[in-house]
């Protein structure tokens, strides 16, 4: 177990560092290291990655690196996304969202390593109307509910990209917004949970939380002597890595399917 303590300790990490990243991390840790059913793992993730987030965004926003229109506007909308998302999700597999997050994790890398455009000093890159900004939140929200995680992988790309925020200023922001969007899908998960007869392990939420807690306090401080540049491009290699790993694991799951008879054993 003490394999599934590490892996909370990193996701906590990654959250801090890069503002995302902590459900890409979630999932596998609690499928493949603690043993969890992947409807449940999903589910179970939301609530890690909200707590975590919630506590890592503290720090950003007593320093004032939180974009609260970008908040108001993006994460409004991307909570109603994702609250709609998790409802779609009963009518998908655990292993096709799995693969359907690691085709968005590459193509969120892709966007993320070209090169962005210098703006001027002080000055915002993009003017963008709130109709806009809410409909992109939506649309990421819907999609994050979808495959079960927070969306930093996406909302850092949207932030940076088409908002025009810098990587800092991101970072904090997107935090906030996860961590609304976590909760808000979790609760939907809830229900979908119950009426399948899947119980909800909160002691294993509660932990893995604490735990994560700890490493986002860290990731933040290691971020102050990181670049923008270099945080960019981390978080772009981490995707790339992450992706490729999540659908070597399950497209032979789609390929050689499982007898139908066959029953998953937790143990």
């Amino acid at each position: 177990m003490i394999f599934a303590w590490i892996g909370a300790a990193l996701i906590g990490l990654s959250l801090g560092l890069l503002g995302s990243g902590g459900s890409i991390l979630t999932v596998p840790v609690l499928v493949y290291l603690v043993g969890e059913p992947e409807k449940l793992a999903i589910a179970e993730s939301l609530a890690i990655v909200g707590g975590i987030s919630l506590i890592g965004a503290v720090p950003y926003a007593l320093r004032r690196q939180i974009d609260w229109r970008s908040v108001l506007w993006f994460g409004l909308p991307g909570v109603v996304g994702t609250y709609l998302g998790a409802a779609l999700s009963v009518y998908l597999s655990g292993v096709v969202q799995l693969l359907l997050f690691a085709a968005v994790m590459l193509l969120a890398a892709v966007m993320m390593f070209r090169p962005s455009r210098p703006h001027p000093e002080g000055q915002p890159a993009h003017h963008r109307s709130p109709v806009k900004i809410g409909a992109e939140g939506l649309g990421v929200g819907v999609l994050t509910g979808l495959v079960g995680v927070g969306g930093g992988f996406l909302i850092i790309p949207a932030l940076v990209l088409l908002g025009g925020l810098p990587m800092g200023l991101a970072v904090g922001t997107s935090l906030m917004i996860i961590a609304a969007k976590s909760f808000a899908g979790f609760f939907k998960y809830v229900h979908v949970l119950a009426e399948q007869h899947l119980p909800v392990n909160w002691t294993l939420i509660l932990v893995f939380t604490v735990i994560g807690i700890l490493g986002s306090f860290l990731g933040a401080r290691l971020g102050k002597t990181l670049s923008n540049d270099s945080l960019k491009k981390g978080f772009a290699g981490f995707l790339v890595v992450m992706g490729v790993s999540v659908l070597a694991t399950n497209v032979p799951k789609v390929l050689n399917p499982p007898p139908a008879a066959e029953v998953h054993v937790r143990h």
